[in-house]
């Protein structure tokens, strides 16, 4: 059975003393790193977090001008691609133009040179009829 003499009352002083300082020596020491441990982890975490959301919104910013330059890109190619194909049309079109000349000078020579055979063969067919006439005529 539990007693209470002078013994117990010595062991609970020498508990509450002891108690008071380990308290001073050991348990306020140990508080005040762990509150500080714990402020210094919360702080890297706040600031962990801060650099997740700068680090999320430069990429959604690089995505954007990135997407800029695409269509910047793509807005310059299809001008420099539509002029190409204008210049394209203006030469084929020029060239077409020179050839269907070329080809009208050539039937015009052609006609010409036509013309100037048929005189010269009617001249020879005149001719010929009348050799013709004239053996005839002799025989």
């Amino acid at each position: 059975m539990l007693e209470f003499n002078q013994w117990f009352f010595v062991l609970l002083a020498n508990f509450l003393v002891l108690l008071f300082i380990l308290n001073i020596i050991l348990f306020q020491p140990l508080a005040k790193i762990m509150k500080e441990r714990q402020g210094a982890t919360a702080g890297a975490l706040d600031e962990a977090k801060a650099m997740t959301v700068r680090k999320d919104d430069a990429i959604v910013k690089m995505n954007a001008e990135l997407s800029a330059a695409k269509n910047m890109a793509k807005a310059t190619f299809n001008s420099l691609r539509e002029q190409g194909q204008g210049v394209q049309k203006d030469t084929l079109s020029k060239t077409e133009a020179q050839a269907v000349a070329m080809i009208e000078q050539a039937r015009k020579e052609l006609q010409a040179e036509a013309d100037k055979a048929r005189t010269a063969l009617k001249a020879d067919i005149d001719k010929f009829s009348e050799e013709i006439v004239g053996k005839l005529v002799k025989s």
